[in-house]
């Protein structure tokens, strides 16, 4: 059965070249969302300092006793989109998950957003989601979640996983995605403007910002002009720098304006 949408791995040479792709130093923290029947959990916590390990199905407490029993092992029981991971001690350095994949793009934005303490993530996901995090701007699956991700990290396909080494086979390719941290990341003025952006795909960048601030167009316009870029530019367009350099220069038009 799969429990609130988690498929099990079941291949221990899988969950072993996943361990060895996180490149774990002996004093890593690693935040895990998703520990399932703890297979890969047991696992971190041998590579790891300590391991913060997250699940919501209570079904699975009996499987998860012998890891709760670790000293170096924090289990943390509760919806992954609402714990307060920048609460967790010692702070998480890296993620490494088999991540459910109901949640995978929003827990991953999360991290990026609200632990900057963390420099990588090592994450199973469904590859539709793999695909979209690292999209180039033009493609099809390029989109907010390409772009947010992109501001802050690099994002590289790892490997493809066969469904096979999956209890239940799940119905849909899968892949490890690699992220590593460069850089701070989008502002809460840059994530608005990019989630705007893209809301309204089959209109110019400048009208989907419109829908978002009214009376916007015009300054949306003349500050993709002054970027080289057209002004009926659409949001798939943009490169993720684009996008930053953007915010910034509206950001400051605005504050202008209020002189």
């Amino acid at each position: 059965m799969v429990r609130l949408g988690q498929n099990f791995l079941s291949d221990p040479n899988l969950l072993d070249a996943i361990v060895r792709d996180a490149e774990l130093g002996e004093d890593e923290v690693v935040l895990e969302v998703g520990a399932g029947e703890g297979v890969l959990s047991e696992r971190l916590a041998d590579a790891a300092a300590h391991l913060h390990s997250v699940e919501l199905d209570r079904r699975l407490e009996p499987s998860l006793a012998p890891l709760a029993a670790r000293d170096n092992v924090s289990l943390h029981w509760g919806d992954a989109m609402k714990l307060g991971f920048a609460a967790f001690e010692p702070a998480p350095t890296a993620v490494v998950s088999n991540l459910p994949y109901s949640v995978a793009t929003p827990v991953i934005l999360r991290t990026i957003e609200e632990l900057p303490t963390v420099g990588r993530w090592t994450v199973m996901v469904q590859r539709e989601i793999a695909d979209r995090l690292r999209a180039a701007p033009g493609s099809r699956t390029y989109g907010s979640p390409s772009v947010i991700a992109q501001l802050a990290c690099e994002v590289r396909l790892i490997r493809k996983v066969d469904p096979a080494v999956f209890r239940p086979r799940p119905r849909v390719d899968s892949a490890i995605l690699g992220l590593r941290r460069t850089g701070d990341g989008a502002d809460p003025a840059t994530r608005e403007l990019v989630r705007a952006a893209f809301a309204h795909r089959r209109k110019s960048l400048s009208r989907s910002l419109e829908h978002l601030q009214p009376g916007s167009l015009a300054l949306a316009r003349m500050a993709l002009e002054e970027m080289g870029l057209a002004p009926d530019a659409r949001a798939e367009s943009l490169s993720p720098d684009d996008f930053a350099a953007l915010s910034a220069k509206l950001g400051e038009s605005r504050s202008q304006g209020k002189r």
